[in-house]
């Protein structure tokens, strides 16, 4: 048995943790940043890291309607670009708190005296000390080299901070992503089975839209770093633009379809897909009734979930599916071949 699959398992109490620690702090944040309401945000992050921030992206303008920009670390750390921060909130985020870029974009964020939060999962990192302010994500040491419970983590901390900003995001619905990811985790044994079908695939392409779309990208990294297939990642909507003409009879495709607004496009995507013949699996919930029957196979939720709050529960199966899969190929998760737990790049 896997690291990477304890870890997985361990999340319900990890998000617990974390979230009732921050229910504490997060009031006086609040009013903080009421009275110094940034005009632009900027997330800063590498690896799983990254797409935890891609999240924040969609939901941060969603929910607040504060524009929200994708930091470039190597706008900085290789082309030394002076970038203005004034009146910008700079958030990094990183399990470690050790990574040499993104570390860099906070420096200069404190330099010119911006308000800056960094998300990690060590408190006492480099990124912890750099940081004005700390969300700290308290999953406990994560071992294995493939990220779970950390990025769960840090998009729990992603719907805090847009709490803080003003969003209609309720402590109590945070409250009971625990219980949803409990949910999800029962899963497992369907999910272990369903991976045997899939041992011997090389190539995938999984597709998700909105908030999902970081979803999608966390999915394919598990899939690369853990089972080495070449895993491509696409909203529906750049999956149409010219990337489907890859899709030919039996070639596996992995869609995130939530009810909700983005539920019309991914159904017009499975409905092009079976036209082709392709192999699809559907990641959703009991809520999307109308998922039943558009997919050849199915990772569903046993929870009726808001599109809103989907990213935890959704990510599981999938956190599952690339762990029971790694081993179902004789490979072991918690070690791929040429990484580390610390990836430090300029």
């Amino acid at each position: 048995m896997s690291r990477m699959l304890d870890e997985i398992r361990e999340q319900p109490a990890a998000l617990e943790r974390t979230l009732k620690d921050a229910a504490r702090r997060v009031e006086r944040f609040k009013r903080l940043v009421t009275l110094r309401r940034p005009r632009l945000i900027v997330l800063a992050a590498r690896g799983t890291s990254d797409n935890a921030a891609q999240f924040g992206r969609y939901l941060l303008e969603m929910t607040t309607g504060i524009p929200v920009s994708l930091a470039a670390p190597s706008i900085y750390t290789l082309y030394n670009a002076r970038v203005d921060f004034r009146d910008a909130l700079v958030v990094a985020l990183s399990q470690s708190g050790e990574s040499t870029d993104t570390n860099a974009v906070l420096a200069e964020a404190r330099r010119q005296d911006a308000m800056t939060i960094g998300i990690t999962n060590e408190a006492s990192s480099s990124l912890a000390k750099l940081a004005e302010y700390v969300f700290q994500v308290r999953a406990g040491k994560e071992k294995s080299v493939a990220a779970t419970k950390t990025y769960t983590g840090q998009v729990l901390m992603l719907y805090v901070l847009a709490y803080a900003l003003g969003a209609k995001i309720r402590l109590d619905d945070l409250a009971r992503l625990p219980e949803q990811a409990e949910r999800a985790l029962s899963l497992e044994a369907e999910i272990a089975e369903l991976s045997g079908r899939y041992r011997f695939m090389d190539h995938a392409v999984v597709v998700g839209r909105g908030l999902n779309y970081a979803n999608a990208y966390e999915f394919a990294l598990k899939l690369m770093e853990t089972c080495y297939v070449v895993a491509e990642r696409f909203s529906s909507a750049d999956f149409l633009h010219g990337p489907i003409a890859l899709v030919e009879r039996n070639f596996p495709v992995f869609l995130f379809a939530p009810a909700g607004v983005t539920w019309p496009a991914m159904q017009e995507m499975l409905a092009k897909l079976r036209a082709l013949k392709a192999e699809t699996v559907v990641i959703t919930d009991t809520g999307n009734r109308n998922a039943l029957g558009t997919s050849d196979r199915v990772m569903r939720v046993p929870a009726r979930l808001r599109e809103l709050y989907t990213l935890i529960p959704y990510i599981i199966p999938a956190q599952l599916f690339a762990a029971c899969l790694a081993e179902q190929k004789g490979l072991d998760p918690d070690r791929p071949r040429t990484l580390s737990k610390v990836t430090r790049t300029l």
